[in-house]
């Protein structure tokens, strides 16, 4: 089969494209996908260069987020035919193991998963939409509701809004009657979150953001008149310099939701804040496969918009992937083997 392979770590020159990887045989419990779609994430790009402490087993196929058709079905697989139309929970909840990173994932003609990981995908919903949900929607919306707990009347502010995560966790705000501040490095992505439901928007490489956020909502108080002064969560996973300031501008009990550290784990803090002003670092990790059929639903319902920006063959893959680290995308890029 043909697929992206990556032999060891490195830079983008160490994703190949080749014609005779050997396709997958389903052992038991197994089923084997023809991949019409898989997206790329930020994760996609630790795992190319090397993550301490994670051996990836090599020669690799990154691809976590896998949408496709069965085409082989493994001893003791039940409930399954082929010819299903399914995405992938990424996570093997069972055995262990992470599609695209353990295990071989989507960017590949052809990819084995474990039946229990199978979600069947809903009339309407196609496999491009399928592919951009589980990991980035699926962590979003483990942060904003089952951890976060954001609510109506609520001030979000986000950070990173214009990625995977970001563009999901804009419109879960919505959807639960918040009032949405996205922040962006570019008018074109600004004017597409404004579109998408966002109140607010913030061009971070022309405004200092807390100083923007203060001026719309006040610098925070302790005490006395103006305790609703600031924004009650910021949503923060980039990390690097951009932590203690989204510190200051919490109000009184506000909330720190994270789940990354795209732009460094090790920041400076100011841990005075957390305590002068009683705030909460909320941190998720993952999402239940309960949480991508929720998405999916909410796609077929026409409640949320699984954002594609653009679609790449494999040969395109390398192109895409640097787009993600260049953080040039609005929403997902999908590759369709």
């Amino acid at each position: 089969m043909r697929a992206l392979v990556l032999r060891e770590h490195g830079g983008l020159e160490k994703l190949r494209v080749e014609n005779d990887f050997p396709d997958p045989i389903p052992g038991e419990g197994d089923v084997v996908l023809r991949v019409r779609a898989t997206s790329f994430n930020y994760h996609d790009v630790f795992t190319r260069r090397g993550m301490p402490g994670i051996k990836i087993p090599m020669p690799a196929i990154m691809g976590l987020d896998v949408a496709g058709e069965i085409v082989a079905i493994g001893a003791g697989v039940e409930g399954w035919s082929v010819g299903d139309r399914v995405v992938v929970d990424p996570i093997n909840r069972v055995e262990g193991g992470l599609m695209g990173e353990t295990q071989h994932g989507g960017l590949a003609e052809l990819c084995r998963t474990k039946a229990h990981q199978l979600i069947r995908l809903p009339d309407g919903v196609s496999f491009e939409q399928a592919a951009a949900l589980p990991c980035a929607y699926g962590t979003a919306m483990r942060m904003m509701y089952t951890n976060g707990g954001v609510r109506a009347g609520e001030k979000v502010l986000i950070l990173g809004a214009s990625g995977g995560v970001g563009v999901c966790c804009v419109q879960l705000a919505k959807l639960a009657g918040a009032t949405v501040i996205a922040c962006a490095g570019s008018a074109e992505k600004e004017a597409r979150l404004r579109a998408l439901g966002a109140d607010h928007t913030i061009n971070y490489i022309e405004q200092d953001f807390v100083k923007a956020t203060y001026g719309l909502f006040g610098k925070p108080v302790r005490r006395g008149e103006g305790t609703d002064r600031g924004v009650d969560v910021v949503v923060n996973y980039t990390g690097g310099d951009t932590w203690t300031k989204s510190l200051r501008v919490l109000r009184v009990g506000g909330r720190m939701l994270t789940c990354g550290a795209t732009a460094g784990y090790d920041p400076a803090e100011d841990i005075r804040f957390i305590w002068t002003f009683e705030l909460k670092i909320l941190g998720s990790n993952g999402w239940a496969k309960e949480d991508v059929v929720t998405l999916l639903n909410l796609v077929q319902a026409g409640k949320l918009k699984a954002l594609v920006d653009d679609t790449y063959t494999l040969e395109g893959a390398a192109e895409a992937l640097q787009r993600i680290e260049d953080r040039k995308v609005f929403g997902k890029l999908v590759i369709t083997p």
